[in-house]
Formats: structure tokens, sequence, C-alpha cells
């Protein structure tokens, strides 16, 4: 048991790398995710029609996309990640959830 926890686990060094690697991840899945729903949704919201329909569309496709890329992310990193470097998983997954909800304003702004 004493051999999974080292100091390295949580040094400035993992943080950085973990940072950038995250910073990468949300980069890219926003550039997938608004290229994915670019052909949805209205971009002008002051229309005499309605445009609640189809803004509801786009934000709960990228919504459900999202979420889908950072649980197989998850996932996949979980199983290859070393045992001292999977505490610090949860952290960036819990990150994630609140910067999807950031994209989403950047997505229609």
């Amino acid at each position: 048991m004493a051999a999974d926890v080292r100091s390295e686990a949580s040094g400035p060094r993992v943080f950085l790398i973990g940072l950038a690697g995250f910073i990468v991840f949300e980069t890219v899945a926003y550039l997938l995710l608004s290229w994915a729903t670019s052909s949805l949704g209205q971009s002008n919201q002051m229309q005499a029609e309605n445009t609640i329909v189809p803004n509801w569309v786009k934000t709960t496709i990228f919504l459900l996309g999202h979420l889908a890329l950072v649980v197989v992310a998850l996932l996949m990193l979980s199983n290859r990640l070393p045992r001292h470097y999977r505490g610090q998983i949860m952290r960036w997954f819990l990150l994630s959830l609140v910067v999807m909800f950031l994209q989403l304003i950047l997505l229609f702004g």
C-alpha cells in the first residue's frame, strides 16, 4: 500500500501536466462539438419567430456530446494511468463539468 503513495503524485509538475492536458482536451472538445452543432440553432436571438426549440436542440446535443466525451476520457485515463495519479482525475472531471457550461455560453455568444 505504501508504494502507491508518492510525493510526486501531487507535485507541481504533475499539476501542470494535468492542466495542460485539460486545456488541450477542452479546446479540442469545444471545437469538435461547435463544428458538429454549427448547422443547428439560430445565431440571431432577436427574431420575430420562435428560436427556443432549435437552440434547445443545439444546447442538448452540445451538453450530451461533451458529457459523453468527458466520461469516455475519464474511463480511458482511469484504466491507463498508474494508481498514484488516479486521484487527480476526479478533480479534472468535476472542473470539466463546470467548464462545459462556460463553453455553452461561448457557443451562443
